[in-house]
């Protein structure tokens, strides 16, 4: 309520910039939902400009159409979301009955260019709109196609950006 209360404090003067810091901090799903709804309304029917700070990157993803990522007090990289989370710099990690061999069978083929060095996971940076491709490929080689999960999200870009050496390496789930 402390957060809806601040923002229609801030709407009364029909200000055109609204600034928010971290506006989902301590809300339940449903709170977090109606924050973000809220922010879309203000922002596309009532033509405000919104700044979100935040560090749930995956609401961030949900509502921005631009970005800036600061890291370590200097700006790291500023552009539009769509541009910066280019579809065509996805990765895909695919789990199959045998790995192993799957790789072997893609290293082979035109594929295995996109294969990123990874002993135990099989993972593809390629264009998401090239997966229904490679998946027919896999089939036709005979392979066993458990999941395909795309890895691109702004959380996994942001570590790509900011993750140095001491930092503990994202999993793979």
């Amino acid at each position: 309520m402390k957060q809806r209360l601040g923002i229609a404090v801030a709407l009364v003067h029909d200000p055109q910039l609204i600034i928010l810091d971290e506006p989902t901090n301590g809300l339940d799903p449903q709170g977090i939902a109606d924050m973000r709804n809220l922010i879309l309304q203000l922002s596309r029917d009532m033509g405000k400009t919104i700044v979100v700070s935040s560090h749930l990157l995956s609401e961030i993803e949900l509502i921005a159409n631009r970005m800036l990522i600061i890291h370590k007090g200097r700006k790291i990289i500023e552009g539009k979301v769509a541009e910066l989370l280019d579809p065509s710099k996805s990765l895909v990690q695919l789990e199959t009955n045998n790995n192993t061999a799957t790789r072997e069978k893609l290293k082979q083929t035109a594929w295995g260019a996109m294969l990123q060095p990874d002993e135990q996971l099989l993972r593809l940076r390629m264009n998401k709109e090239d997966v229904p491709g490679l998946i027919a490929h896999l089939v036709s080689l005979q392979v066993q196609v458990l999941s395909v999960n795309p890895m691109h999200s702004l959380e996994n870009y942001f570590l790509s950006l900011t993750t140095q050496p001491g930092h503990v390496e994202s999993t793979a789930n």
